[in-house]
């Protein structure tokens, strides 16, 4: 009997939300209980809240938006690296001191899993730099994850999202032991956007 793991962040107000972002407002606008049909809602949020997908257009000017992501690379298999031994940032070095396996799609869980457990969002967290960016393209990847809510510093961006690498971000890998899975992704198909809020689980 298959095993789904939600790996995707409650999207809802007061959320963990990267500094600087605009937060979410689930506001009802139509009621039942007012003499309203339906219940019907509006919702405010960034592009970039909770569990999302950047687009290359996130750190490209003029580069593809969220319409272009590939959902052959976004669906297959992934494998989850157990990163939990590195404190610092994951450069090539602390990288290559993991057993990371070649796949297309890696999803590293970190010490930033705890960082979920706080009450508000931790500019202190785990992240890619350039060099740990060019390790993994130099190993074929066309999928990173990350369990906080950037990938990396901005080279690490530009490095990946410019080799048509999908970055995920936003990951809920606490209850999720390392090792191979089924992926499945699937962001908002926002035309003209820098990123998109999807819904992500693993399958054992």
């Amino acid at each position: 009997m298959r095993i789904v793991h939600d790996i995707s962040v409650p999207t809802e107000a007061g959320m963990h939300i990267y500094a600087g972002n605009p937060g979410v407002c689930l506001e009802r606008v139509d009621s039942i209980a007012d003499g309203a049909q339906a219940n019907v809602s509006k919702l405010d949020l960034g592009v970039h809240s909770g569990t999302h997908v950047d687009a290359p257009l996130h750190f490209i000017d003029g580069a593809p938006g969220a319409e272009t992501l590939p959902l052959d690379a976004l669906v297959g298999d992934a494998f989850v690296v157990d990163a939990t031994s590195i404190r610092g940032d994951l450069d090539e070095e602390a990288l290559s001191s993991l057993d990371v396996p070649q796949e297309e799609r890696l999803l590293l869980k970190t010490t930033n899993s705890q960082l979920w457990e706080r009450p508000s969002f931790t500019p202190d967290f785990v992240r890619l730099t350039g060099s740990g960016a060019r390790y993994l393209l130099a190993r074929g990847v066309r999928l990173v994850g990350i369990d906080y809510l950037s990938i990396g510093d901005g080279e690490a961006h530009r490095e990946l999202l410019g080799a048509g690498v999908v970055a995920v971000e936003g990951l809920d890998l606490r209850g999720v032991e390392p090792g191979r899975y089924g992926f499945i992704c699937l962001p908002l198909k926002l035309v003209g956007s820098d990123g998109a809020p999807a819904r992500a689980v693993l399958v054992a």
